[in-house]
C-alpha cells in the first residue's frame, strides 16, 4: 500500500481530463502553492511538490497509461527511482503566457524559447524648445538624434564578418535547463542571450556588441495649439528591435518660450493694452497687438481700468478639435505722473467744474484715479 494521493485528485481533475485541462489545473496549483509565494509554509511546499509530481506523470502519455493501469505501483517500472515517477516539469509549456510571474522567481527566462523571441527596441526621448508663435501656428523642423543601430560591419551579429558558431553553453537552443528544487526549469542562455549562436571572433567595429551609435536626422511636424508639456510620438523612430522585433518610438517633449507681450490662458491668448486716462474718459481708438499684427480697438467712453475686450478667433487652435480660442485684451489706464503747468491748470479747472472738493495736486490726482475705479 502507498500513502500517496491519487494524482487526479491532487490536480482536481477527472480521470478523462484532456492535456489542456491538466495544464490549466497544474498552473493554478503551482501559482497558488509556490514556495516563493508562501515562504515558510511547509504545507504549501508539500502541495506544490505533489502537484509537480502529479503533472509530470499525467502529462506524459506513456506514464499516464501505466499509472491508469497500475496506479503508483507503476513507478517501480519507471526511471523515477524510489519516489515513484520522475519529477520533471517543463515550464516552457505550462507558463508560457504567464512567464512574467515566474521571471520574478527564477531571474527571467520564464520558459521555452522565450530568449529567442523578437524584442521591441527602446523608446527614445528628445526635448525641443519652440517659439510662442510656433506653438500657435505649428512648424516643421529637423532634429538630430543619436541611437544604437545594428552594426553594419557584422550585420548585428557581433561577429567579425558575420561569422557565428553554435553556442557551446546551450548547444544552439538559446535556453539552458537547470534543476530548481523538485523540478526542471528553462531559462535564457546567458552566453548567447538566447540567440543560440556566438561570435567566432568579435567584430572589431562594435567590439562584439552588435550595435553602433549613429546620428539620424528626423523631420518633426509640430501641430498648431501645442503647449509646454506636450509630447509628440513618432512611431518607429526609436532604437531598432532585435531578432525581427519592431523598433521603439521617439517621443519629442515640447517647451514653449515666453513672449514679451502675449501669454496663454487655456486656448485663449491674453495681452495688455495701455490707454491714456483721457481716452478712457472720452473714448477713442487704441492699437492692440495680436498674433496677426496690430489692430485698432474701439474704446467706449468711460472705460474702466482692467476691462477686457475679446477678439474672436485670434487664440490657439484646440488640439482636441474644439475650434479656436480668442484673444483677451486687458485695458491698463495710464495715469501720468508728471504734468505740465497747462495740463495741471486744465485738470484743476475740470475739478472745479465737477464741483470737486479741493484743488490740491495730490488730492486732485487721487480723485482722478477714483474716476476709473
Amino acid at each position: 500500500m502507498t500513502d500517496k494521493k491519487d494524482y487526479y485528485d491532487v490536480l482536481g481533475v477527472e480521470r478523462n481530463a484532456s492535456e489542456d485541462d491538466l495544464k490549466k489545473a497544474y498552473r493554478k496549483m503551482a501559482l497558488k502553492h509556490h514556495p516563493d509565494r508562501n515562504p515558510g509554509d511547509k504545507k504549501a511546499e508539500d502541495r506544490f511538490k505533489e502537484a509537480n509530481e502529479a503533472y509530470s506523470v499525467l502529462n506524459d502519455a506513456e506514464k499516464r497509461r501505466a499509472y491508469d493501469t497500475y496506479g503508483h505501483a507503476a513507478g517501480a517500472a519507471q526511471a523515477g527511482g524510489p519516489g515513484g515517477f520522475g519529477q520533471s516539469a517543463d515550464f516552457s509549456d505550462i507558463f508560457g503566457d504567464v512567464g512574467s510571474i515566474f521571471e520574478g522567481f527564477f531571474g527571467g527566462g520564464g520558459g521555452g524559447k522565450r530568449g529567442q523571441r523578437a524584442q521591441a527596441g527602446r523608446d527614445l526621448q528628445y526635448n525641443m524648445t519652440i517659439a510662442f508663435e510656433e506653438s500657435i501656428f505649428g512648424k516643421e523642423a529637423d532634429i538630430r538624434i543619436r541611437r544604437n543601430e545594428p552594426c553594419a560591419s557584422c550585420r548585428g551579429t557581433g561577429a567579425k564578418g558575420g561569422n557565428t558558431q553554435t553556442c557551446a553553453a546551450c548547444r544552439g537552443a538559446g535556453q539552458v535547463r537547470m534543476q530548481q528544487g523538485p523540478f526542471v526549469v528553462s531559462r535564457t542562455c546567458g552566453t548567447c542571450r538566447g540567440a543560440g549562436r556566438t561570435a567566432a571572433e568579435a567584430c572589431p567595429t562594435c567590439r562584439g556588441g552588435g550595435e553602433t551609435a549613429r546620428d539620424k536626422t528626423i523631420s518633426v511636424k509640430v501641430p498648431p495649439g501645442v503647449e509646454t508639456g506636450t509630447r509628440l510620438r513618432i512611431s518607429g523612430e526609436g532604437e531598432p528591435g532585435s531578432r525581427g522585433g519592431p523598433s521603439g518610438d521617439l517621443y519629442v517633449g515640447l517647451t514653449v518660450s515666453d513672449h514679451p507681450h502675449f501669454a496663454r490662458e487655456g486656448d485663449h491668448i491674453t495681452c495688455t493694452a495701455p490707454v491714456s486716462f483721457v481716452k478712457a474718459i472720452l473714448g477713442g481708438k487704441v492699437e492692440a497687438p495680436t498674433i496677426k499684427g496690430p489692430t485698432m480697438l474701439n474704446i467706449p467712453a468711460g472705460t474702466h481700468d482692467g476691462k477686457v475686450f475679446r477678439l474672436k478667433g485670434l487664440g490657439f487652435p484646440s488640439l482636441r478639435g474644439h475650434g479656436i480660442g480668442d484673444e483677451l485684451v486687458r485695458i491698463k489706464i495710464d495715469i501720468p505722473t508728471k504734468l505740465s503747468a497747462r495740463q495741471r491748470e486744465l485738470l484743476e479747472e475740470y475739478a472745479q467744474i465737477s464741483d470737486d472738493a479741493g484743488s490740491g495736486p495730490d488730492n486732485l490726482i487721487g480723485k482722478v484715479k477714483n474716476l476709473f475705479a
